[in-house]
């Protein structure tokens, strides 16, 4: 996919955690506005993923394709170690079609075995059995390992680090971000302590919400119409006006000391090499009996259903041929 995209001077970062508006009420630009803004800034690439969903796939492709910006695949899913555990958001992208199909194969887990269909999520064991053409972001601090990592759990962290790596080998990536928020800087140093340690590559991600900065008020109101909350509440979820689709020389800068996180989001992208397209329906036969089509039986039965239908509501016992044929 990468290699068929027109030759030109590109933007050298990639986004690869954006929430469209398939991200229901949580996602604020639409699928054909972000590959507009990705095209105008020349960014070469652009990872989709919502949560919990993959409903945006098809249109976002057959987008981004048009537009010579390459599709990625992805998906935002809460990882669990265990039932009781409260567990992280990970973001996992499609690497070919066998990791889309294992998307697909978690996602319907989190769907149809979750204790709550509301609240999806993926046990640690299915993801090691499911992990095959994905490539994990470990999810900042919003993730299982930060999560272990604010609660002073570093053990645990470390081994939880480890079995990811297991899962996933090279293809697990040490996810920072710099939105400005206190659990950013909290874990930070421990998230490339880590990193370095166990030879995991850095990435840095961006979590985009919105278009632009001065569309973060507009933001603000539709997480309050989605959780039921007002404006007025302090104890709700908020995000800051950072989580907007920064440009690549906005993202440089941010993150000026690690240039290797930025330099891996185009990595990444270079290893992703799926799309999905278009196909027609896959049907299963249906047997009509010898000597005859599917469209002959089609119209048998409508012939049959009709005839019915007229004897019980519009013919009556003493009507004629004639008498039938005139009404």
């Amino acid at each position: 996919m990468w290699n068929s995209l027109p030759v030109m001077a590109h933007a050298d970062f990639v986004h690869l955690r954006v929430h469209s508006a398939y991200s229901l009420s949580e996602g604020a630009i639409h699928v054909k506005d972000l590959v507009k803004l990705c095209q105008d800034a020349s960014m070469p690439a652009v990872a989709v993923t919502d949560t919990n969903n993959i409903f945006g796939a098809l249109e976002f492709s057959g987008a981004a394709a048009k537009a010579g910006v390459q599709p990625i695949i992805g998906c935002q899913l809460r990882v669990i170690e265990s039932d009781d555990d409260p567990g992280g958001t990970m973001v996992f992208l499609a690497k070919n079609d066998e990791g889309y199909r294992n998307l697909l194969k978690l996602l319907s887990h989190a769907y149809l075995k979750a204790e709550d269909a509301h609240d999806p999520c993926v046990p640690l064991a299915v993801l090691q059995e499911q992990s095959s053409g994905l490539i994990a972001l470990s999810g900042g601090p919003g993730g299982p390992i930060g999560r272990l990592l604010i609660e002073g759990q570093n053990d645990a962290a470390t081994a939880l680090v480890q079995t990811m790596k297991s899962a996933f080998g090279d293809r697990l990536y040490m996810e920072i971000q710099r939105h400005g928020l206190g659990s950013e800087e909290q874990t930070e140093d421990a998230f490339l302590d880590l990193a370095y340690n166990l030879d995991i590559p850095l990435v840095a991600t961006n979590e985009v919400f919105f278009a632009t900065r001065d569309m973060h008020e507009a933001h603000d109101a539709l997480i309050c119409i989605a959780e039921g909350a007002y404006l007025s509440q302090g104890d709700r979820r908020q995000l800051t006006p950072e989580h907007y689709l920064k440009s690549a020389t906005e993202m440089r800068a941010l993150f000026d000391d690690l240039p290797e996180a930025i330099d891996n989001t185009l990595v990444i992208a270079q290893r992703c090499a799926y799309m999905v397209e278009p196909i027609d329906p896959i049907l299963p036969p249906y047997d009509c009996g010898e000597g005859r089509t599917e469209e002959d039986e089609l119209k048998a039965q409508s012939a049959a259903g009709l005839e019915e239908r007229l004897s019980a509501h519009v013919f009556d016992g003493d009507m004629d041929d004639a008498a039938k044929d005139k009404a």
